[in-house]
């Protein structure tokens, strides 16, 4: 057999097993509710209290009741049109609220541009999904429902009419709202159970709390790499009163200019916008064209949001792998190696983007750290994908470039190429150890 044969049998059998894949994917029914998907209690280790009373909204009050209602709408495939994706199909309970894939998939085996952010502590997003187009979980939940590669329903009245066909609906909404079921109590439902979903109880809560022995040697290392030479903290901030490890704001960090062409995509956008189109337009160009890349500009078209989406807060990183908006990342040492090389060049790259120099025993360092942000409930499931992460660490690096982390030669990119003086690797010199901040 050729090369060229023998390489055309692999390519087929690759394409055949992501169908097989997918296939299999579609015909899995949805997540039920285990253990994991019972709303939390608030008495949790670094809880922000005062925080979670400024953030519920007064006009969609707590209730137990509603909480279960919302709850069973979470899980039921029922708000799909061909009844066979639910909420919890990206954002599974047993996979930290996400689905643990590159890219989320919906009714049909459609696969979309955008990662399944998490639930968990979502209540103090200041704005939702990766581009913050929706400002509450109220406006977060209308979208999925209805989004073609999502769940598919064509619009909110034929989900009504569903939901008021079920004798269980029927009651419950009568119950909680004192009416028949309508769209506005049903997201108001699903966003009081998604507030539920809160996530603190780290070994670094308690460590901040004063726990010596909260955090390993390796782990205070990484703390002090954090706040220090890894310029972490400039993103992915923390303090007592808002511990959510970040900074709500969108940047371009380079992960979109691997593949998106940010200036024709960017005036496609423009045209199309110039229509006056509305939230549920903005929802479909988000998730399934190519528009997806330009992230944030979808919502401001202001030209410094273009490639920009929100920063993620870090706790539970080992439950809702892969990484970014596109899931692009397979791996937390993936992911630092694109911050250590100071992410792909573009012309629209956040000014905070510089290369870092951080030796391999500092991102080691750093990836212990970020395991020490996750909650009890997963702490067992979480130290087995650090394992599995660190075993890949060692052989396989994509994202890995030491020469462009040590400021040694440019970074790839047209017109980037020739050397950086300086940048980053002696950005380290501190006077007092940030993580001795906590543990006293």
């Amino acid at each position: 057999m050729s090369a060229k044969s023998f390489v055309a049998v692999i390519l087929a059998v690759v394409v055949v097993g992501m169908v097989a894949d997918r296939f299999a994917r579609a015909t899995m029914p949805a997540p039920k509710p285990g253990a994991l998907a019972e709303p939390q209690s608030p008495n949790q280790v670094g809880f922000p209290e005062q925080l979670n009373k400024f953030v519920v909204p007064p006009d969609n009050p707590q209730t137990p009741a509603k909480v279960a209602l919302g709850k069973a709408l979470f899980f039921d495939p029922r708000l799909s049109v061909d009844n066979t994706v639910a909420c919890a199909n990206c954002h599974d309970p047993d996979k930290g609220f996400t689905d643990q894939l590159p890219t989320s998939m919906g009714v049909h085996a459609k696969f979309g541009q955008r990662n399944a952010p998490t639930i968990l502590n979502s209540n103090f997003n200041i704005e939702q999904f990766w581009d913050g187009r929706r400002p509450t979980l109220e406006d977060q939940a209308r979208d999925p429902i209805l989004n073609p590669i999502e769940m598919g329903m064509p619009d909110q009245q034929t989900v009504v009419n569903k939901l008021a066909a079920i004798p269980e609906y029927q009651k419950s909404f009568m119950d909680v709202f004192g009416r028949a079921p309508d769209y506005d109590d049903l997201v108001k439902a699903v966003a009081v159970y998604e507030r539920t979903q809160i996530a603190f109880d780290s070994p670094f809560d308690r460590f901040m709390a004063g726990d010596q022995k909260g955090l390993t040697a390796d782990q205070k290392r990484g703390w002090a790499i954090f706040n220090g030479q890894g310029r972490c903290m400039s993103c992915h901030g923390w303090n007592p009163t808002r511990p959510m490890f970040t900074d709500d704001r969108f940047h371009n960090i380079g992960v979109s200019a691997h593949n998106a062409q940010f200036v024709p995509h960017a005036r496609q956008a423009l045209a199309l916008l110039a229509q006056g189109v509305g939230p549920q337009e903005i929802d479909r160009l988000a998730i399934s064209t190519p528009m997806s890349e330009v992230g944030r500009f979808l919502v401001t078209k202001q030209p410094h949001d273009i490639g920009a989406f929100r920063t993620m807060g870090l706790r539970n990183l080992f439950v809702t792998q892969p990484y970014f908006h596109d899931g692009s990342q397979a791996t937390i040492w993936d992911t630092l190696d694109h911050y250590n090389k100071g992410g792909v060049q573009n012309p629209f790259l956040d000014g905070g983007m510089v290369v870092l120099g951080l030796s391999e025993q500092q991102e080691d360092d750093l990836a212990a750290f970020l395991l020490s942000l996750t909650s009890q409930p997963f702490m067992a499931q979480a130290k087995t994908e650090y394992q599995r992460q660190f075993k890949i660490s060692r052989t396989t690096r994509p994202q890995r470039d030491t020469t462009a982390a040590m400021g040694l030669n440019g970074r790839n990119g047209p017109g980037f190429a020739g050397p950086f003086g300086d940048i980053g690797p002696a950005q380290s010199a501190m006077g007092l150890n940030p993580a001795l901040l906590g543990g006293n």
